[in-house]
């Protein structure tokens, strides 16, 4: 066990409840013998096929809508590795499309009915892991959550782990104080813990495994928090009665809405999961049934199954020992459904929170952190025993990083390709006839094959506000359908710009992963960063370049028109970056714009947050009565 950091006065762990932890291999299948026996239902195989066939076949379809454009003149070479870029990216537009499409159907089915069923009483920990962390915001939730389980009603007995790997010793005497200031606030026997490790050996995985194996035994599951996660004590509840009622569960996955944000960045991810993300979490719990996955944090997990089936290994390596696995959620959640355990996804349940990135850059330097894990999915496709769905989320991991290289050498075959004779490929070839003659742009079919994939793009998004402009009810709680219509144009037209740049920083973050840059693991700055001109300048370099060789071959006449909208965000880079940031609250008729329900009508756990921080940012004042 590590040494724990004592402090006066209190009590800081529970007593010890060893439970084993193995390490799992992934070269042999492993089937837990404590799982039931259980089949999956036929439904989902349905649903899969209701996602999946339309996408295959609508990408077919472009793709020989393409081949025949292309073919005007016989196909070269480098069309081919145009019309493979276009098959690769647009198939999983055409997936999110059949997801969205999916999640509408199922959009009003009344959740599966528990009448007269009683969940036996469990003992659930609440752990929130945390490293370097705003000890204010961590502890001013956590505060909130056990105040407000406290008086709500349920069979559950609840216990708060705050699991420090906090390495900064000035932050750790923080956390110290904040823990001795949450002890005085709460009853004597409030059952909330505090451990730090001194060594945050194998980061968050080692941190979860060392109360695994110290204190796991006691308790019959376990609800994973992030440092920014807040749970109402309705979704916490909800989460713990139905892992309860459902012998086969392994995980159980929340849906969590971004909140929290008064950047303009920020507030267009929480505008965007809200309209737009119902639909898809409910098309993704539609088709993944009990196959679903794990994003690390507002879940609960069965904690014998998870402590007996998802240890992690380190990587596979041919020179020795890997190293760590960095997006450990999708294989716990592999591991976990190949030993025999339901892993589901409820979107419905609502109350589950986490915070955006404040930035454009906040957003990149997390995504840099992210493919490097994801793209470590590639190596663990050969884990023996996975199931097809577990395999496709791992998959569909490592693509999420690799579509913008393949988006990106799109753009540049596009701009070579240019307006037809006035291309640059056309330019050489009068010269050299080895170079093809490429076909028109200005063709109606070339022009209805452009819209058909703008508007595709565009789809899941009109799909979510129609399935909200469908219930009068859901509009008023974005102020009304006038706000609202406002909010959605700003929107898509944000999205529009930022979607560029965000690829480039995507392109980067998988060339920094390939050449072997490991990305620093630091605290993410939840409020966003400040960045000088100078830094923002630097950091999109890249994209501000790209974008004026698109403006200059535009100028010239060599690259097609189509392509402007993309050269204006790109060259409006480093502006757009600092617009970013902007504080909508702070601005006279920008406070409601991309208003979200939870703005419009904050939670009350959401509101008892905010009182709490403050009683950890003001630590000469004195402490609030337990609620």
């Amino acid at each position: 066990m590590d040494r724990l950091t004592p402090f006066p006065g209190s009590g800081l762990m529970p007593a010890p409840a060893p439970l084993a932890h193995p390490v799992q291999s992934l070269r042999h299948p492993y089937r837990d013998p404590n799982a039931p026996l259980w089949q999956p239902s036929a439904v989902f195989q349905w649903r899969r096929l209701a996602a999946f066939l339309p996408a295959v076949i609508t990408t077919g379809v472009l793709a020989w809508a393409f081949g025949d454009w292309l073919s005007t003149n016989g196909i070269w070479w480098l069309e081919w590795v145009l019309l493979a870029f276009v098959v690769a990216t647009f198939f999983w537009i055409a997936l999110a499309m059949g997801t969205a499409t999916l999640g509408l159907a199922v959009h009003r089915k009344q959740k599966r009915a528990r009448a007269g069923v009683m969940p036996e009483p469990m003992r659930v920990a609440l752990l929130v892991p945390i490293y370097n962390e705003d000890t204010a915001e961590v502890f001013g939730n956590a505060s909130a959550m056990m105040s407000a389980l406290r008086v709500a009603r349920s069979a559950h007995r609840f216990e708060l782990f705050i699991l420090s790997d906090t390495q900064d010793s000035d932050i750790a005497m923080a956390e110290q104080r904040a823990y001795a200031t949450l002890r005085a606030t709460m009853p004597p026997d409030a059952p909330v813990w505090y451990r730090r490790r001194v060594q945050n050996t194998e980061r968050k995985v080692g941190n979860i495994a060392q109360w695994l194996e110290n204190w796991g035994g006691a308790y019959e599951a376990m609800l994973v928090l992030d440092a920014d996660s807040l749970m109402s004590p309705e979704a916490v509840i909800a989460l713990s009665d139905e892992m309860s009622l459902d012998p086969t569960a392994g995980l159980i996955q929340s849906a969590p809405l971004v909140v929290g944000s008064d950047t303009l960045f920020g507030r267009m991810q929480q505008f965007s999961a809200s309209v737009y993300g119902t639909l898809l979490s409910q098309g993704l719990a539609g088709w993944t049934g009990s196959e679903g996955n794990y994003w690390g944090h507002n879940a609960i997990l069965r904690t014998r199954a998870f402590a007996d089936c998802a240890g992690l290994p380190r990587m596979p390596s041919l020179r020795g020992k890997g190293g760590l696995i960095l997006s450990h959620d999708f294989v716990e959640a592999g591991l976990l459904r190949r030993a025999g355990w339901a892993v589901r996804f409820i979107p419905t349940i609502p109350g589950s929170f986490e915070e955006p990135p404040a930035t454009l850059i906040d957003y990149a330097l997390r995504d840099r952190r992210w493919c490097h894990g994801n793209l470590q999915h590639l190596s663990l496709l050969a884990t023996r025993g996975l199931h097809p769905v577990s395999r496709f989320h791992l998959f569909h991991g490592a693509m999420s990083y690799l579509l913008s290289p393949a988006w990106f050498g799109l753009l540049v075959i596009w701009a070579i390709l240019g307006n037809g004779q006035d291309s640059v490929i056309t330019y050489f070839s009068m010269e050299n006839p080895l170079y093809p003659v490429w076909p028109e742009m200005s063709r109606v079919s070339s022009v209805l094959i452009l819209l058909f994939m703008y508007g595709m793009l565009l789809a899941p998004k009109l799909l979510g506000a129609l399935a909200l402009g469908l219930e009068d009810r859901h509009m008023h709680r974005y102020g009304g359908g006038a706000r609202f219509a406002v909010s959605l144009v700003v929107e898509v037209l944000l999205s529009i710009l930022f979607s560029p740049i965000m690829m480039v920083q995507q392109v980067v973050a998988v060339l920094r992963t390939a050449i072997g840059i490991r990305p620093t693991w630091s605290p993410q700055a939840r409020k966003g960063g400040d960045y000088s001109p100078r830094t923002v300048l630097k950091f999109h370099g890249l994209e501000t370049v790209s974008g004026a060789l698109l403006a200059l071959g535009m100028v010239a006449g060599v690259v097609s028109l189509w392509l402007l909208p993309i050269a204006i965000s790109l060259v409006a880079a480093v502006p757009l970056s600092m617009m970013s940031g902007l504080r909508l609250d702070q601005r006279r008729g920008l406070a409601s714009l991309m208003a979200t329900p939870e703005m419009v009508d904050t939670p009350p756990i959401l509101q008892l947050a905010r009182n709490h921080r403050m009683m950890f940012r003001l630590p000469e004042s004195p402490p609030i009565a337990a609620e």
